[in-house]
């Protein structure tokens, strides 16, 4: 059921992307002229342009977005593939995990809108706010 789910979803975002409409931020759809390219606008932004995003699987992209879906806003992913940094098994370094934030948000809600997302590993919180999403084994930790 739940594989079903994350496919369906999977498939509504890559439709919504190819309407001839541009998806804006507050979520309102502007209508495109002829000769107008629509932008391609994700669910999650990045915190600053050095974090990396690109590598990430459609899994953990699904996840991103339902989080987003959830919570009506776009979590700002803080850090992303880490190919040289953390320890050896870390999901970061297999671009597997993001770490996010969304501003105006408390943390118990993005990590309910996290454990309902298809797909979902290991969910985890930090002090500052951070939740670790990740597409590795279930588990759940809080480091505060």
């Amino acid at each position: 059921m739940r594989t079903s789910c994350a496919i369906i979803l999977a498939g509504l975002f890559t439709l919504s992307c190819l309407a001839p409409y541009e998806v804006l931020a507050e979520g309102r759809k502007k209508k495109l002229s002829g000769g107008e390219k629509p932008r391609i606008i994700l669910a999650y932004a990045k915190q600053t342009s050095r974090v990396s995003i690109n590598c990430f699987p459609g899994k953990l992209r699904t996840i991103l977005t339902h989080i987003a879906w959830r919570t009506g806003r776009r979590p700002i992913v803080t850090s992303g593939h880490r190919p040289h940094k953390g320890r050896r098994g870390s999901y970061h370094r297999k671009c597997m995990a993001a770490d996010i934030r969304i501003p105006g948000v408390s943390t118990k809600k993005i990590v309910a809108a996290a454990r309902s997302a298809p797909g979902i590993g290991g969910i985890g919180t930090y002090c500052n706010g951070i939740v670790h999403v990740d597409i590795g084994p279930k588990r759940r930790w809080s480091h505060c």
